[in-house]
């Protein structure tokens, strides 16, 4: 099949783009090179530009540029749309810009397809778990639950516990497919305004959607260079420039953490088998795991002495726990996660070590946000 991957030199695009090329798949990637992810020379400063340069066809061009995608919809079989703004935080203050490039970039692409002529039979979308905003709780008398937004004022007085309006303390549960969507960042209500307008539109031209809710993806090739998304290169590069770990609010918020390499095989078997059409698809691994445990675990891999400061700070827009029930891929396409966290971070860790680190400039984001209001 001919696969234009956008965002394909990002990464999850490049080495999903690499796979399929080894598949036989015939790949067009569409990427801005965005210095944030890339750095200032993509071709010297990005192992993950390296990684596709001179293998796959590739168009430098931005989604928010309707002549870049009509150049790069031309013959292509299916559509796999990774480019988006990604991070929570930066979200609440770029407003403009990430509805811009993954509201309106996704209309453009979808108005191609309804008005031009096209061979596109497939579109693929990257949502994100960050549409679920807090997800499913359990309370102990009413049963399922989706709790509103944490109090910032009990948040300031450093109680992050997830309540229901009674005082409840909430415990959370696996989110499935069918849960409540009430995003709590401009970042995932740009998610779920992509997935719904690629699930409808799509649906109603014949082409087949699929949607793939990621969580937090992680693994070898993540950019180093960026201050505002990626826990554990944010890290990774705090503990290899010398510097301590700042840890948000108590340190017990828990994440679901899959390798790149099983997000690659998810999107691979949505592309590949028509059980996935018209799907929509949680991809994690159904684990939580604690940012103290993830501190801990760099600890351990790097070998390094560093303090753990859990800073009682906390961004705006950030929730409390989210973890994936996966049951649905499980079944309907026979997903299983092979990499687990121990054995992804040992990857990980290995990868960094071998790589120029930078400093992202961590502490200037995290000023930029409390001029904002946005950290507290």
């Amino acid at each position: 099949m001919k696969i234009l991957v956008t965002g394909g030199a990002g990464f999850i695009g490049s080495k999903l783009s690499l796979e399929l090329t080894k598949k036989g798949h015939e790949i067009t990637v569409l990427d801005n090179l965005s210095s944030q992810i890339h750095g200032e020379n993509p071709s010297e400063d990005s192992p993950l530009y390296r990684s596709i340069l001179n293998k796959i066809n590739f168009i430098k061009g931005d989604v928010t540029n309707r002549e870049d995608w009509e150049n790069a919809i031309e013959g292509q079989d299916v559509i796999v749309h990774l480019a988006a703004e990604t991070g929570t935080g930066q979200s609440m203050y770029q407003i403009e810009k990430y509805t811009e490039v993954n509201v309106s970039g996704t209309a453009k692409m979808l108005d191609i397809l309804v008005n031009k002529t096209h061979h596109v039979k497939k579109v693929i979308i990257a949502s994100s778990r960050a549409i679920y905003g807090e997800g499913k709780y359990l309370h102990p008398k009413l049963g399922l639950v989706y709790p509103k937004p944490r109090k910032v004022e009990e948040m300031k007085s450093g109680d992050f516990e997830v309540k229901y309006s009674d005082g409840q303390v909430l415990e959370a549960l696996p989110t499935d497919e069918e849960s409540k969507i009430h995003p709590t960042s401009i970042y995932g209500i740009t998610k779920h305004n992509q997935e719904q307008m690629v699930m409808t539109t799509c649906a109603a031209i014949g082409i087949e959607p699929v949607s793939l809710r990621f969580q937090n993806v992680y693994g070898e090739g993540q950019s180093l260079l960026n201050p505002y998304t990626g826990i554990l290169s944010i890290f990774s590069s705090q503990i290899l420039n010398g510097n301590d770990i700042n840890v948000f609010e108590d340190g017990k918020e828990s994440r679901d953490f899959v390798h790149v390499d099983d997000a690659v095989e998810a999107t691979i078997k949505c592309i590949e088998n028509d059980e996935a059409n018209g799907e929509i698809f949680n991809v994690g691994t159904g684990v939580s795991t604690a940012v103290t445990a993830v501190a801990e675990n760099l600890r351990k891999f790097y070998n390094k002495d560093f303090d753990i400061n859990v800073s009682g700070q906390f961004r705006l827009g950030d929730i409390r726990h989210n973890f994936a029930d996966i049951s649905k891929i499980k079944s309907k396409l026979n997903f299983q996660p092979k990499i687990s966290f121990e054995e992804g971070m040992s990857r990980f860790t290995t990868w960094v070590l071998q790589q120029n680190i930078q400093d992202i400039k961590f502490k200037e984001s995290l000023e930029e946000m409390k001029v904002k209001g946005l950290l507290k």
